[in-house]
């Protein structure tokens, strides 16, 4: 009796009319602002006309969560034939570029479309991330973002909303994230590291009005080692000779070092200069660097700042 009661029940729950999705406006959708309802009804499009228990719930969850913007989706029936989706969408932390275009990437390193249609007027205020890419493994691209969370992180730790300052944040190299920072009508690349990003940034800004002034075509500077910083300029830049610009001494075990200036000649800058107890972080290692040619494109100038540790680096860098 039992059976027969559960066969009659199934049958009339499969089979009666009451309980058929009959249109597209019987699946409401909440919680989402960047996916569009016609993205999401594209998963639910075969289950219209069709009763509402043979839609499996576990499959819709699953197809819905494959869409880049969905992190996490609940699906329910709502008797006798309508059901609801609830949306949780990922949170952009970045603009990105995939290809020729700009999109967005989350903190899991997920990347997502610029939202065209969702019904959001939401404007985004976010550094351009490079260093990552479609091609790259999500794994990878979690890791680096998780190096991108602790450096904004760390420099928003004190209130002041540093790195909505930052133009565009390199994380190529884990052990060193670069960002350009715009200063007036131009824009520096800053070379910090793997850690104590705040305390670097506070000591670029605190010289830059100083570097500017010696050198004005400044482009590049370099804040990870411990006893000098390296300023580089553009390719054709002029640099000018300066008592700031001769106050480290070279150290040819480390790179190589420009000769002494001959008495009463304007003293030039090398292409690398380097203090002579300069020593690298943790974690840092500086190879022999390769004889520097004479027709290099940037002019690193180490500088000895007032108050601060002096650094050198590893390589030369090209911004």
């Amino acid at each position: 009796m039992g059976f027969a009661t559960y066969l009659m029940a199934k049958r009339f729950l499969l089979h009666d009319d009451r309980f058929v999705i009959q249109s597209s406006s019987a699946i409401g959708f909440e919680g989402n602002t960047h996916v569009t309802r016609a993205q999401l009804l594209g998963i639910f499009g075969q289950d219209v006309e069709r009763n509402i228990f043979t839609v499996s719930l576990e499959e819709r969850r699953f197809e819905l969560e494959r869409l880049p913007w969905v992190e996490h989706a609940t699906v329910m029936r709502l008797l006798p034939n309508r059901m609801r989706v609830s949306i949780v969408e990922r949170t952009p932390v970045a603009f990105v570029r995939q290809g020729s275009r700009i999109g967005l990437v989350d903190a899991q390193g997920v990347l997502l479309d610029m939202p065209i249609d969702a019904k959001t007027s939401e404007h985004y205020s976010f550094p351009v991330v490079t260093g990552i890419s479609a091609a790259d493994a999500l794994s990878t691209r979690a890791a680096r973002m998780k190096i991108f969370e602790r450096f904004t992180s760390e420099l928003d730790g004190s209130g002041d909303h540093i790195s909505q300052e930052l133009s565009e944040v390199d994380l190529s190299n884990p052990e060193d994230v670069k960002a350009l920072i715009p200063d007036h009508s131009a824009e520096i690349l800053v070379h910090f590291g793997e850690d104590d990003f705040l305390d670097r940034y506070r000591r670029f800004k605190e010289h830059l009005s100083e570097w500017r002034a010696t050198y004005p075509k400044l482009s590049s500077v370099d804040m990870r080692y411990e006893r000098q910083v390296v300023l580089e300029m553009p390719p054709g830049a002029n640099v000018p000779a300066g008592p700031s610009a001769n106050s480290a001494v070279g150290d040819s075990s480390a790179v190589d070092a420009a000769p002494p200036a001959k008495p009463g000649a304007s003293a030039k800058p090398s292409a690398h200069t380097v203090a002579q107890n300069a020593v690298p972080t943790k974690k840092q290692i500086v190879p022999k660097a390769k004889p520097h040619s004479a027709a290099a494109k940037n002019h690193p100038v180490g500088v000895k700042a007032p108050d601060t540790t002096q650094y050198h680096p590893p390589q030369v860098v090209h911004p």
